[in-house]
């Protein structure tokens, strides 16, 4: 009707197309929706920019954490699988650190082996008595026990070769000297003899000389200069001793 209430189907559409309580969104409140991948792309070049590692520890430092992170959790995991613990651990690491050092003292000193037998007397340039005693000496003035007990043995040995009281033989032991030796002059035997035990304890045992070892030596050699050889010395013997180390 003109200039009333206007009524009829057009209110009654108007109000199913707005029903009271509904948002009504216009085309700038839509939400906008960014793809996963190319959003976490955006967020690494965002998170890659220097500004964000201003204060980063230096590579040595990131380095040394993770290899203590490794090793922390390759000692957890030890742990958990070891009965009793890090209790249990620490004591299976015990048992492996008293077993080692046992191992250790049993087998002594490692030591690489030499290119040539240390205890070798004869090599490509034979040296006299004295040429020994010398070096003996010099190693004594240096306070090297050891390389001068060495010396004045094979200056021994050297010595009674040079006496014709031993034949010259390349490989002869200590003992083998020593017990032929012996035989030509019994009186020095036991000196002969307790002389090539303590080279044989210095050379191949790792057992350290000192003063007293080496004086020992040096006497025995003085004492066999002053001995006579025997008037009918007996002959050496050419066979090899079965045990024994040589010079």
């Amino acid at each position: 009707m003109p200039g009333g209430i206007t009524s009829g189907p057009s209110l009654h559409t108007a109000a199913l197309r707005h029903p009271v309580g509904a948002a009504v969104h216009g085309e700038h409140d839509v939400p906008v929706t960014t793809p996963r991948l190319p959003a976490r792309e955006d967020a690494e070049r965002e998170l890659s920019r220097p500004e964000y590692h201003q204060h980063d520890p230096p590579l040595y430092q990131r380095a040394l954490d993770w290899l203590w992170h490794r090793l922390t959790d390759l000692l957890n995991t030890a742990a958990e699988a070891t009965p009793g613990g890090w209790v249990g651990l620490l004591a299976v690491c015990l048992l492996i650190a008293l077993l080692l050092i046992s191992l250790r003292l049993r087998l002594g000193r490692l030591r690489p082996a030499p290119t040539t037998d240390p205890g070798a007397l004869f090599t490509d340039h034979p040296r006299t008595a004295a040429e020994h005693r010398a070096a003996a000496e010099s190693h004594a003035h240096a306070g090297n026990w050891n390389a001068a007990v060495q010396e004045c043995m094979r200056g021994i040995v050297r010595s009674l070769e040079e006496r014709a009281l031993l034949d010259p033989r390349p490989g002869r032991t200590a003992d083998e000297a020593a017990a032929e030796a012996g035989r030509a002059l019994p009186h020095h035997a036991t000196r002969l003899g307790a002389a090539a035990h303590t080279f044989d304890e210095v050379t191949y045992a790792d057992r350290p000389a000192d003063r007293t070892s080496y004086e020992d030596l040096r006497d025995l050699d003085a004492a066999l200069l002053r001995t006579p050889p025997p008037p009918n010395p007996p002959a050496a013997s050419s066979t090899p001793s079965p045990q024994g180390n040589t010079l």
